[in-house]
C-alpha cells in the first residue's frame, strides 16, 4: 500500500475481527500489510485461521528493543509502541516492522509544536471554544445515581480557579485484598467512614414537664454501627448536663442543669447536629461492585483522615478536591488530578480536547510548588508586564500601583506588544535577522 493511501475500512474491520486493535490496524494497513491470507482458512475457526496464515512469529523481544533503542522518542512513546506491537507480534513481520517505526517517526513529529508557537494562546482557544457547548447543570455521577456531582462548565470554572473547596466533593476509596472482594467487609469500611448522627441511629424527644431530653435507640442500627448505647452516653455527655444510659431498654437521658425551656431546645438541636461517629465532612458513602471488586463513594472529602483507616488502598485512593490531593500527595498529584477531572468533565460532555492543551494548563498551575488559580489572585496577577496585568482586570488600579512602585515593562509578551502596537514575539515576529558584509559597508572602508 503507497504511503499516504486512504485506508480501506473493510480491510480495518477484518484486523479487528481477529483482535487487532484499531490504531495498529490502521498503521498495518498504512504499512501495506493485508488479511488477504485469511480468505484461505474460511473453514477453520477464524484465530486458528488467521495464526496458520501467518505462523511464523518474527518478531523477538530483543529484535524490537534493539530496532526501538535507536529511535529518537521519548521513553513512554516507546514502551507504549513496543507493548501494541508484541501484542500484534504474530502478524508482523521483520519487513513491515521497520515502515511501522518509521511511520511512528513520522506521526511523533507531526503533532510538534512549531517553534515560536503561541502555545498559550492555542491551549486557551482549544478549551474555550469546546467549552461555549458545555452545559451548567450538576449531573448525577457516573455510575452512582445516588451522588451528584458538579459537571460542564461550572467544573471547569472550578477546577481553573483552584477552588479550596469544590461544591461537590467526592472521593473514590479503593480497598486492600482483604476486603474489596467482601460486601460485608466493605459496607463495614463505609459505615466507620460516614458520618453517624443521632437520627441514624435512633430518635430525639424532649420532655418539658421532666425538663430532660430522652434517645431511644435502635439496636439493629447499633450492631450494625458497631455501638452501644454507653457509647452513645459518652458522646453527648455535655458539660453541664447529666446522662443516663439504659444498656436494657436502649435509651439515653440528658438532664440540663439550667432548667429553661430555651436551653433544652438549644441543647436538643447540638445534640442533633453532633457526629458520633465517622467523618464529620463525610455525610454519605455508596458501596458499588465494579468489575470484580467493591469501591466507595463519598459524599464530601476528607482524604487524610480516609487513609488511615484499615482496609482502605492509599495507592489508588482519590479525591477530586486539588488542594486536599496536593497537601496529601503532593504537587505532583495536584498537577495530575487538574489533568485527569478537566479530561473527564470535557469527555462527559462529548467533547475532544487534546490532552496537551489541559497539560499546559496544569503545568503553569502547578509549576511553583503550589496550586495557583488563573486569574488577578493568581497566575494573571503575578505576570511581569504592567500593561498585561492591567489588561486582564482592574486596570486602573493596576496601573497606579505600577506608576508608584515606578515599574518598567520589558514588552516581551503578547498582549503588551499588541496594546503599544508592535509586533509580537511569536512566529515571524521572533526571529531577528542581522545583515553582514553589504556593499555599502565595504565601499566605506576602502
Amino acid at each position: 500500500m503507497a504511503k499516504g493511501k486512504k485506508v480501506d475500512k473493510e480491510e480495518r474491520v477484518k484486523f479487528e475481527e481477529h483482535g487487532v486493535e484499531q490504531d495498529t490496524a490502521s498503521l498495518l494497513l498504512e504499512a501495506g500489510y493485508t488479511v488477504d491470507a485469511v480468505r484461505s482458512h474460511k473453514d477453520e475457526a477464524p484465530d486458528a485461521g488467521f495464526k496458520a496464515a501467518v505462523p511464523e512469529a518474527k518478531i523477538s523481544e530483543k529484535l524490537l528493543r534493539e530496532k526501538t533503542s535507536k529511535l529518537n522518542l521519548p521513553p513512554k512513546v516507546i514502551l507504549e509502541l513496543e507493548k501494541n506491537i508484541l501484542k500484534n507480534a504474530e502478524i508482523i513481520d521483520v519487513e513491515h516492522l521497520d515502515r511501522i517505526l518509521e511511520l511512528a517517526i513520522e506521526n511523533f513529529e507531526a503533532a510538534k509544536v512549531e517553534p515560536c508557537e503561541a502555545v498559550g494562546i492555542v491551549a486557551a482557544q482549544s478549551i474555550g471554544e469546546p467549552g461555549t457547548q458545555m452545559t451548567m447543570r450538576t449531573f448525577h455521577y457516573a455510575g452512582v445515581a445516588e451522588l451528584n456531582v458538579t459537571l460542564g462548565l461550572p467544573r471547569i470554572i472550578e477546577i481553573a480557579d483552584a477552588r479550596r473547596i469544590p461544591s461537590t466533593p467526592i472521593m473514590t476509596i479503593y480497598l486492600d485484598k482483604e476486603y474489596r472482594n467482601d460486601r460485608e467487609k466493605a459496607k463495614e469500611i463505609a459505615l466507620e467512614i460516614e458520618a453517624t448522627s443521632i437520627t441514624d441511629i435512633g430518635a430525639i424527644s424532649t420532655a418539658p414537664d421532666e425538663m430532660l431530653i430522652i434517645i431511644k435507640l435502635d439496636e439493629k442500627d447499633l450492631s450494625e454501627r458497631k455501638m452501644t448505647t454507653e457509647d452513645v452516653a459518652k458522646k453527648v455527655a455535655i458539660a453541664n448536663s447529666k446522662v443516663e444510659a439504659d444498656e436494657k431498654d436502649k435509651t439515653v437521658r440528658i438532664y440540663p442543669k439550667t432548667e429553661s425551656y430555651s436551653g433544652l431546645i438549644k441543647l436538643r438541636d447540638k445534640i442533633l447536629k453532633m457526629t458520633l461517629k465517622g467523618m464529620d465532612s463525610i455525610d454519605r458513602v455508596v458501596t458499588r461492585k465494579e468489575s470484580d471488586e467493591y469501591v466507595l463513594y463519598t459524599e464530601g472529602s476528607e482524604l487524610q483522615k480516609v487513609l488511615k483507616v484499615k482496609g482502605v488502598d492509599a495507592g489508588r485512593t482519590r479525591t477530586n478536591n486539588i488542594h486536599e490531593t496536593a497537601e496529601v500527595f503532593g504537587i505532583e498529584a495536584a498537577r495530575k488530578l487538574i489533568m485527569d477531572e478537566a479530561m473527564a468533565t470535557l469527555d462527559e460532555q462529548g467533547l475532544n480536547v487534546d490532552i496537551r492543551h489541559i497539560m499546559l494548563v496544569a503545568d503553569i498551575m502547578t509549576c511553583d510548588g503550589e496550586v495557583k488559580q488563573i486569574g488577578r489572585h493568581g497566575i494573571a496577577g503575578e505576570k511581569a508586564s504592567v500593561l498585561s496585568r492591567a489588561s486582564f482586570e482592574v486596570t486602573v488600579n493596576q496601573l497606579l500601583d505600577a506608576a508608584i512602585r515606578g515599574d518598567v515593562d520589558e514588552l516581551q509578551g503578547v498582549t503588551e506588544n499588541v496594546i503599544v502596537g508592535q509586533p509580537i514575539k511569536l512566529g515571524t515576529g521572533d526571529v531577528e535577522l542581522v545583515v553582514k558584509g553589504t556593499g555599502r559597508q565595504k565601499m566605506g572602508k576602502s
